[in-house]
């Protein structure tokens, strides 16, 4: 039963790696910086109390849900590019790709970190700034 359980696992893994374009370093990286920022998202919430997800900055079960949903979303935009890449005969559509939503989510650490209380160079500070700036500028 354990043999059969874990080749199951296994078949779905491989076919679920297969359909973003494989397991490669990029994916790994993306995969390490979602839950990075999800966890320092936790932490935030739970131990400091300081989330702009939440009324009270507090954990809150509905907001890590839309988080979870949103870094699912992720995963999809990097299967659609990775269809993308095959449909077109390419192999740098999902790389983008997965280099922006890696770039989102280092922003989203930073920001975390900043709001635990970490003492960030004004540099990144300054960048973030901007950054979050220019995201805003687009969703107005």
């Amino acid at each position: 039963m354990k043999t059969t359980v874990c080749a199951a696992i296994g078949a779905a893994g491989s076919c679920i790696a297969s359909l973003l374009g494989g397991w490669d370093g990029a994916m790994v990286t993306l995969a390490i910086f979602m839950a990075v920022d999800y966890a320092a998202g936790l932490i935030v919430a739970g131990v400091f109390h300081a989330s702009g997800k939440s009324a009270g900055g507090a954990l809150e079960s509905r907001a890590g849900f839309k988080g979870l949903c949103r870094k699912g979303m992720t995963v999809l935009f990097v299967l659609v590019a990775s269809r993308l890449d095959a449909l077109l005969g390419v192999d740098y559509i999902r790389q983008g790709v997965i280099i922006g939503f890696a770039a989102n989510e280092l922003l989203s650490i930073v920001e975390n970190a900043g709001l635990m209380g970490l003492p960030l160079p004004a540099a990144v500070t300054r960048a973030v700034d901007v950054l979050s700036a220019k995201g805003e500028a687009r969703h107005e």
